[in-house]
C-alpha cells in the first residue's frame, strides 16, 4: 500500500516538474539580427557579424543577453514595444551615439508583432508605451 502511495506521489510530482518546464520554455524568446558594421551596445563592442537575441518573460522590460557563436558578448535592458503589424524580416536599427558611437537601439524579427527597444532608448520606449508583447 506505501509503495502505490509513493508510486502515485512520484507520478504527480514528475509531472508537475514537466509540465512547469514546458510552461517557463513558452516564455523564452529569441531572434536572429544582422548588423553590418561595428556598434556598441551596453557599452560593449560588437563586431559587424550575425547574432542572437535571447530573453524571457513577455515584458514590458526584459534583460536580452546578445550572443555571437554560441557565447553572450552582452547583455542589455529592453523594452518589448508592440507593433502594428508583424515585422517583414529581421532587422536591427544603429543610432548615433554622443562622441560619435553608433549604439544599437531597436531589434525586429521577422514574422513578430513586437520589437525590442535596447539600453538607454528603453527607457524613452517605457514611458511612450505601456504594452508588453503576447
Amino acid at each position: 500500500m506505501k509503495s502505490s502511495l509513493f508510486s502515485k506521489i512520484m507520478m504527480l510530482m514528475l509531472t508537475l516538474a514537466l509540465a512547469s518546464s514546458a510552461f517557463a520554455a513558452n516564455d523564452t524568446h529569441k531572434g536572429n539580427f544582422q548588423i553590418g558594421s561595428p556598434a556598441q551596445v551596453n557599452g560593449k563592442e560588437l563586431p559587424a557579424g550575425e547574432y542572437v537575441a535571447k530573453w524571457e518573460g513577455t515584458g514590458p522590460s526584459v534583460q536580452v543577453s546578445i550572443i555571437r557563436d554560441g557565447k553572450v558578448v552582452a547583455t542589455v535592458p529592453a523594452q518589448v514595444v508592440n507593433l502594428d503589424e508583424k515585422a517583414p524580416g529581421d532587422a536591427a536599427e544603429v543610432q548615433n551615439g554622443s562622441g560619435g558611437s553608433r549604439e544599437l537601439s531597436v531589434l525586429r524579427f521577422s514574422g513578430k508583432k513586437y520589437s525590442l527597444t535596447l539600453g538607454g532608448q528603453a527607457a524613452q520606449a517605457k514611458m511612450g508605451s505601456g504594452d508588453s508583447a503576447k
